[in-house]
């Protein structure tokens, strides 16, 4: 009699072969996006994983000139692949959360985009200031203060490199919570 009780619909042996089709497109289409959305999280935690603790430190060992010459690449070529696995990772979790809104890990989903909201504001008020302003300086003749404005925007990064590792374990969670729950 419970089972009747806490259904939340018909038994899926009552219901016509072409609205179990659709409920099982819409399924699949969720797991596939909801993979989609993992990759892109798990692609920029790695990256900022990767720009933090693997590139800074060697960075750092070369004499000014070359260090600037690095960061000023490495920002150039980061201003199109951050929004290239960000944009991604921000749409498609929106959309599972949204589309896939009763399902478990929602709140998890939710406590991801939030984390990844962190991210963004922590980048537009520490990283990309800096990275603007590197772009400007001749290697050459740096401004004298030049490493103590990078190490104050290195202490926002750190931050944002946690919030951006923390969403893609929100979101892988809240991906296995919901597989575990169909199985």
């Amino acid at each position: 009699m419970t089972s009747i009780l806490t259904s939340d619909g018909p038994p899926s042996y009552l219901l016509p072969e072409s609205r179990k089709r659709k409920e099982k497109r819409n399924t699949n289409f969720i797991i596939v996006l909801d993979f989609a959305n993992l990759f892109f999280a798990g692609l920029l935690a790695g990256i900022e994983f990767v720009i933090h603790y693997g590139w800074r430190a060697p960075a750092e060992s070369l004499d000014e000139r070359s260090q600037l010459q690095l960061r000023q690449a490495m920002v150039r070529r980061l201003r199109v692949l951050v929004p290239a696995f960000f944009l991604p990772t921000a749409v498609s979790g929106i959309a599972v959360t949204v589309l896939d809104s009763g399902a478990p890990g929602f709140w998890l989903r939710v406590a991801g985009l939030l984390t990844m909201l962190i991210w963004i504001l922590i980048r537009v008020v520490g990283t990309v200031p800096i990275n603007s302003a590197t772009l400007t300086w001749q290697p050459t003749a740096p401004p004298k203060n030049w490493k103590a404005l990078v190490n104050h925007a290195e202490r926002f990064h750190i931050v944002g490199v946690w919030a951006v590792i923390l969403a893609f374990a929100l979101f892988l969670t809240a991906m296995a919570l919901q597989l575990m729950a169909t199985v």
